[in-house]
């Protein structure tokens, strides 16, 4: 009895945890980020998506926009492979395999870089205050 228990829990995070990849964002002021030509736009903070197909293999297309839609930025994100894709069914190594590929973007600057540990800890900060 015990080792059913045990088994589904461990089947119930590998659920919740291997349809998703997520990374925090810095953004400019009154600005939002679109990744992977999705619809959904994202603000500073924590951004939770579905795990992005071999194509960004070659990194994660985004677009940074202003409050009246113009384009700030765009480029490509650092992506990595996932390696719970190996073991998710059904063949998510084959739809699912790449995710962001650094826990925190700052896209403040001209180019996408990696937020400073005091930046990661204020986004967290906000992401826990706005619950």
């Amino acid at each position: 009895m015990k080792f059913m228990q045990i088994a589904g829990a461990l089947a119930l995070a590998a659920l919740v945890t291997g349809c998703s990849t997520a990374t925090y964002f810095k953004l400019p002021e009154n600005s939002k980020v679109e990744i992977y030509k999705r619809e959904t736009q994202y603000s500073a903070g924590l951004v939770k998506t579905r795990p992005f197909a071999w194509s960004a293999a070659g990194g994660i297309p985004y677009k940074l926009t202003d409050a009246h839609g113009a384009v700030l930025q765009e480029g490509k994100l650092r992506a990595r492979f996932r390696v719970g894709s190996i073991f998710w069914p059904p063949f998510a190594i084959i739809y699912w395999p790449m995710g962001y590929g650094q826990r925190c973007y700052d896209l403040t600057g001209a180019t996408p870089m990696t937020c400073t540990h005091q930046d990661l800890i204020d986004l967290r900060r906000n992401q826990r205050l706005a619950r």
